[in-house]
């Protein structure tokens, strides 16, 4: 079991104890909650874990004390902070800087240094399901470091437009900042109010957009995706779509870089190959 999985049991056992272990809803209630949000949102759901899906969406319902997931469909409708928390909780949103550390310094002495020589100017990342920005500012801190041209950028993508908002801010609390290293602290961060700021000249090399990675198209031609901790929530299917259409997207000698608990097992079949664990680059 994974530490994602083991923290979501863990709340969803925490959840059932502090409402009196009051029992789950129907699924055929589930599935027309699923078809509905598709219908007014344009959010298609069923590429997700259905079991993990449920669950979350359930312990919103027993929050607000609905009675059925009609109710909390007509809750959401009418009330945009609830609608906000909802898509909130579709991912789990635990993020870090420098997560797994001894990968992001194999990515500044060997990969970055590559794709930079190879891209220059030009070069592109696309950070994918990028949650709160730690990640794609991670990697823009690496650029700095790196004295990358100021048009090589990162693009960071999300569905929660909630965490989208706090990454443009970005201003994190110190259990963000546990990997990251005291010396790029000091450089690239304004330490103020216990809050720890990120400075201007990373900003710059990020741009946030809203993507919906199940429905929206994928830029071409990129220099390197990451994506990480986010495909394990998919369904087989979706899962397999995905990493197909990562392939795709990167161009020849890029790379994908993916979670420490994720694995690519068809990599072959969509022309990439193992350049160190949880790197693959594109034949």
């Amino acid at each position: 079991m994974s530490l994602d999985d083991f923290k979501e049991k863990k709340f969803a056992w925490m959840s059932n104890f502090q409402s009196g272990d009051i029992p789950e809803l129907p699924w055929d209630q589930f599935e027309w909650f699923v078809g509905k949000i598709k219908e007014t949102m344009g959010l298609d759901l069923s590429g997700y874990k259905p079991e993990r899906m449920k669950r979350r969406i359930e312990m919103l319902i027993r929050k607000y004390n609905c009675k059925s997931y009609k109710e909390y469909f007509d809750l959401i409708m009418k009330d945009n902070k609830k609608k906000d928390e909802f898509l909130d909780k579709l991912t789990i949103n635990v993020t870090e800087f420098f997560r797994n550390p001894e990968k992001w310094e194999e990515l500044k002495k060997t990969f970055l240094p590559e794709l930079l020589k190879e891209s220059g100017a030009r070069f592109k990342a696309w950070s994918a399901g990028c949650s709160s920005g730690e990640e794609p500012y991670s990697l823009a801190i690496l650029l700095e470091e790196l004295k990358a041209p100021l048009t090589a950028k990162v693009l960071a993508t999300d569905i929660d437009m909630g965490v989208l908002t706090r990454a443009q801010i970005g201003e994190y609390e110190e259990r963000s900042m546990v990997s990251t290293p005291l010396e790029y602290i000091q450089k690239y961060f304004i330490v103020r109010d216990g809050k720890y700021v990120v400075k201007p000249n990373v900003k710059a090399r990020v741009q946030f957009k809203r993507h919906n990675l199940l429905q929206d198209p994928f830029e071409k031609g990129l220099d390197m995706i990451m994506c990480r901790n986010v495909v394990i929530y998919f369904e087989m299917e979706a899962k397999d779509q995905l990493y197909r259409r990562f392939a795709e997207s990167l161009r020849p000698g890029g790379i994908l870089f993916v979670g420490n608990t994720e694995r690519i097992f068809n990599y072959r079949n969509l022309g990439l190959e193992v350049a160190s664990p949880f790197i693959y680059r594109k034949i």
